[in-house]
């Protein structure tokens, strides 16, 4: 049994020494420190598997943290965005009704001076429908007879003759433009009184211009010219502008001029316009037999 004991204690002698070993040299490595730092190598070891293990994690850690702050900064700009956008659109709508505010300012203001300056009493209207088809140039405005206004009275705006009344009703009227087809009023190039160019104006419901016949070829006429109502026909008073030429084929001695004339009332953009109060004045039976437009 003794002999059996030492013996197994020499099989475990070397193992023992090399446990020991071992053991010292972990006790040496843990003690032994850098000559220039005088820090632990096991430390600088440790720091630096730590180094390596950390480095990736962080980075990983790191791109995800940064693409959940790119999206949090993306909505973010986003939501910007979209208030931004609306508050341009705010600004746009402002700026428009300021805009609009200004026009109609602009539009009062010139149907105010022209009942200042008129030499007829005018009555202010406003357009509340037009009539879509091209065959009929004719609104419909909020006065009627209760307003005092009659059939045949004349209708301007700040640049010119706009037309005439051609239906009344109790607090409506209908207006037909100058522009409407086989429409006529007497007319005159040049101021009444002044000039010898003397025509009927009509309508043509094309391209929005005006025709002007029967001008003798011997009378000179230019492009540029102005053409006024010279009263003739009974219903328009003297004076008012009709438009401006702006197209003229030379006549003869035996054949009339071809003029074409641009209206000088806003007829595309009309909003307001002015009714005149007038009533032509009454004709002896010399003056009822001469031709004129209004008669068919």
């Amino acid at each position: 049994m003794v002999e059996r004991s030492q013996k197994d204690v020499w099989r475990l002698t070397p193992w023992l020494m090399i446990a020991l070993l071992l053991v010292n040299f972990v006790l040496m490595a843990f003690d032994a420190r850098e000559i220039t730092s005088g820090q632990r190598v096991v430390r600088s070891w440790t720091q630096t598997v730590a180094d390596f293990v950390q480095s990736p994690v962080t980075s990983v850690t790191s791109s995800i943290a940064n693409y959940f702050t790119d999206i949090a900064n993306l909505r973010s700009a986003k939501s910007d965005n979209d208030i931004l956008k609306q508050r341009v659109q705010e600004l746009e709508v402002e700026a428009k009704q300021k805009e609009d505010l200004a026009t109609e300012n602009a539009r009062l203001k010139s149907m105010l001076q022209l009942k200042e300056t008129s030499k007829y009493k005018v009555l202010t209207a406003r357009i509340i429908g037009r009539d879509p088809s091209v065959w009929f140039d004719s609104s419909i405005v909020n006065r009627g007879l209760l307003d005092g206004v009659a059939i045949n009275m004349p209708v301007v705006d700040d640049g010119g003759l706009i037309g005439r009344v051609t239906a009344v009703g109790p607090l409506t009227c209908q207006i037909d433009l100058i522009t409407k087809n086989k429409s006529g009023l007497g007319a005159v190039i040049g101021l009444v009184g002044e000039s010898n160019a003397l025509g009927v104006v009509m309508g043509t419901s094309k391209s929005g211009l005006l025709q002007m016949r029967y001008v003798p070829g011997t009378v000179e006429v230019k492009v540029g010219q102005s053409v006024f109502t010279t009263g003739q026909d009974g219903i328009y008073p003297p004076g008012l502008k009709v438009g401006v030429i702006v197209s003229v084929v030379t006549g003869s001695a035996t054949t009339t001029h071809q003029i074409e004339i641009q209206p000088a009332s806003k007829l595309n953009s009309m909003q307001e316009v002015g009714i005149l109060l007038y009533e032509p004045p009454m004709r002896d039976s010399f003056d009822q037999k001469l031709p004129n437009a209004g008669k068919k």
